[in-house]
């Protein structure tokens, strides 16, 4: 029965999952009603679980040899997060502790403190997919899942255009860490970066994903997205309640 599963019903599925990609508390992070101490829990769990190693994840898939599309893809996607190459010439991971010390948290402060178990379940399984042995499974668990939003339904119905500098400006200028929590706009080069390569990176992630998974194993490919979910929703629930946020009744 698997082997029916079309490529518009696979899209479907994928798209269906990533639409409940979103946390309870998430609205806490995006205004101003979190503390200094509060935003740091966040930044530090979100660093430690995917932010610091993202290229090394990518980079395992690509050595399990990918056809030549999707390797060029995934060159092109660790080439940006290593070394900033494509828009401002930083790493992404250096980009988001120069905006981390823009909120006045030292670099020291996110080598060493405690990750929350549920944390740390999570980041396991993430090294576990990022090592499988089928190469679209990591990739779909990386650039569908961990890369992707509540926002890729609409990513790829109306995919963004290409942003000018001063669009770029102005939602920095908007951002809730510069309108809220007073981080210099100058310290805001991860955002830039995101902007300046986003265009068209959603299709591509599915693309990719949709026609090089074979008939067979695109129910694995949700089961893994869908294990990706949970134990993403449960690190959140975590990283929640150790900032002190209640969830509504």
């Amino acid at each position: 029965m698997s082997a029916h599963m079309t490529k518009s019903a696979f899209l479907e599925s994928l798209l269906q999952l990533m639409d409940n990609k979103h946390h309870w508390a998430w609205d806490h992070f995006a205004s101003g009603r979190l503390t200094h101490t509060q935003l740091k829990i966040h930044f530090q769990q979100e660093y430690a679980v995917y932010v610091r190693d993202f290229p090394i994840f990518l980079a395992r898939i690509l050595g399990k040899n990918p056809p030549s599309s999707a390797r060029h893809m995934l060159a092109e996607n660790i080439y940006e997060e290593e070394t900033g190459g494509l828009s401002l010439g930083t790493s992404h991971p250096e980009l988001f502790l120069t905006m981390m010390e823009g909120l006045r948290f030292s670099r020291n402060s996110f080598e060493r403190f405690h990750l929350l178990p549920e944390a740390r379940s999570y980041r396991a399984w993430l090294d576990r997919m990022s090592y499988h042995r089928d190469w679209v499974l990591g990739a779909a668990t990386f650039t569908i899942f961990v890369e992707g939003s509540v926002k890729d339904r609409t990513e790829l119905t109306a995919p963004s255009k290409k942003k000018q500098p001063k669009e770029i400006e102005a939602l920095i200028n908007i951002h809730p860490l510069v309108r809220y929590h007073g981080l210099n706009p100058n310290r805001m080069d991860l955002i830039r970066a995101h902007q300046l390569v986003e265009a068209g990176h959603r299709h591509d992630a599915y693309h990719m994903v949709v026609n090089y998974t074979p008939p067979a194993i695109r129910p694995s490919v949700l089961t893994c997205l869908r294990k990706s979910l949970a134990l993403w929703l449960t690190y959140r629930d975590a990283v929640a309640k150790s900032c002190g946020i209640t969830k509504p009744s």
